[in-house]
């Protein structure tokens, strides 16, 4: 099974929102085939809280003006991982300590990277799929 076109659109729409705000490491993985619940995840960071706060709010915006229907928010309260689930992806931000820290990249490294459009690829400052847009 692989994400949805649904899915990958709302993807490429939170990615572009979220480059909007200067995100940096952004990447979308395709967990269809690991989890029944949702077809991707899209992961990235924030310089700061602030910054956090502010990719969230964007992405919520434009995944609105698309269609897409926020099911649950978590975390927004520390500001340090948000997790916004539209239930055909889910959105997490985290502050750059914790996305370090946590290295969901780790978890989801053997599912297939959904490529990304150029511009939500301008703020990737790591080595790995996300900054050159490539799927392992």
């Amino acid at each position: 099974m692989t994400a949805t076109t649904r899915a990958t659109e709302l993807i490429e729409t939170a990615a572009l929102a979220a480059a909007e705000k200067l995100a940096n490491d952004i990447v979308a993985y395709d967990v269809s085939d690991q989890l029944a619940i949702t077809d991707a995840f899209l992961l990235c960071s924030g310089a700061n809280d602030r910054q956090v706060r502010s990719i969230i709010d964007e992405v919520e915006l434009k995944l609105k003006q698309a269609g897409a229907v926020l099911v649950r928010r978590e975390g927004e309260n520390e500001g340090r991982w948000v997790l916004l689930d539209y239930t055909d992806i889910v959105v997490h931000v985290q502050n750059s300590a914790e996305r370090t820290f946590y290295a969901l990249e780790r978890i989801w490294k053997d599912c297939p990277v959904i490529p990304l459009p150029e511009a939500a690829l301008a703020g990737n400052t790591g080595g790995g799929p996300a900054a050159s847009g490539e799927a392992r």
